[in-house]
């Protein structure tokens, strides 16, 4: 069961810890709370919530940190949260020492996303997963399951 985000701590893990563990258990650690979260998942107030073979859920509540100058909030937070979920899909497939890196990703924002939106849950899911390349899907909808953005992503795997 995920723990809190306030309970949660940020950084990064060493090389040779994350060699140690399949992907899916680092994107669990994540989840759960027995690895730390990256530190711009504190800058922007996200979660890495729920992690399975293949599929990763990362939330947020947007807030008047989020905005851009128009009053919405800025493009970049989805960006972020969709290379994020899609990423750490690829990732939670793969073997012991074994990593992953965005090749590429493109997004389409579809509704607007504002404080008001409540919590927003972005959802990366494996498309094909190969010995060299992986690519996802992600979308990113509100309460109302209601898409507010989506993507796809390349991601490169290499021997860490």
């Amino acid at each position: 069961m995920p723990i809190s985000a306030a309970s949660k701590t940020y950084g990064t893990v060493a090389a040779d810890r994350r060699k140690e563990m399949s992907g899916l258990e680092f994107v669990q650690g994540l989840v759960d709370g027995t690895l730390p979260l990256n530190t711009i998942a504190r800058t922007l107030g996200y979660d890495v919530t729920e992690a399975e073979a293949g599929r990763v859920v990362v939330t947020v509540t947007p807030n008047d940190t989020h905005l851009n100058p128009s009053g919405t909030v800025h493009g970049g937070l989805a960006a972020t949260l969709l290379d994020s979920c899609m990423g750490l899909a690829i990732w939670s497939t793969l073997e012991k020492g074994i990593g992953q890196t965005t090749l590429e990703f493109k997004i389409s924002l579809v509704r607007p996303i504002t404080p008001e939106t409540g919590v927003i849950k972005a959802e990366g899911v494996v498309l094909n997963r190969g010995r060299r390349v992986g690519t996802a899907e992600g979308r990113i909808t509100d309460d109302k399951n209601r898409l507010l953005a989506h993507g796809t992503t390349t991601c490169l795997i290499f021997e860490n």
